[in-house]
């Protein structure tokens, strides 16, 4: 079965969380930790993604971190396609760089 880049989809999370106080800073290492847990990958910072199977695993993980976003803070999520992730433009310095591929394996759940 051929995968479909429409198909396939990618869970993007942005956050800018206060780390002025220890309670604060607690909270921000918490909500990075739960993101990790449930397997997404450090983009750049504050910017973490995470690549799912389907439409229906991506709502599924979106609805998950809503769940545990901390009562302080921005925290912003994008749910958009696998064609649509490969067409990012990525620059290190003046040259470009080709976006990270995927996972080589799918998941099983």
């Amino acid at each position: 079965m051929k995968l479909s880049g429409y198909r396939i989809m990618w869970v993007i999370v942005m956050f800018d969380l206060p780390t002025k106080t220890q309670r604060d800073r607690k909270r921000y290492t918490e909500f990075r930790r739960r993101l990790l847990q449930d397997g997404f990958v450090r983009m750049q910072y504050s910017v973490y993604t995470r690549h799912c199977a389907s439409r229906e695993n991506a709502e599924t993980h979106a609805k998950r971190v809503e769940r545990f976003v901390p009562e302080n803070g921005d925290v912003r999520s994008i749910m958009i396609t696998d064609k649509q992730y490969a067409r990012m433009q990525v620059y290190w310095g003046k040259r470009r760089k080709p976006p990270a591929p995927g996972p080589k394996q799918l998941e099983l759940f």
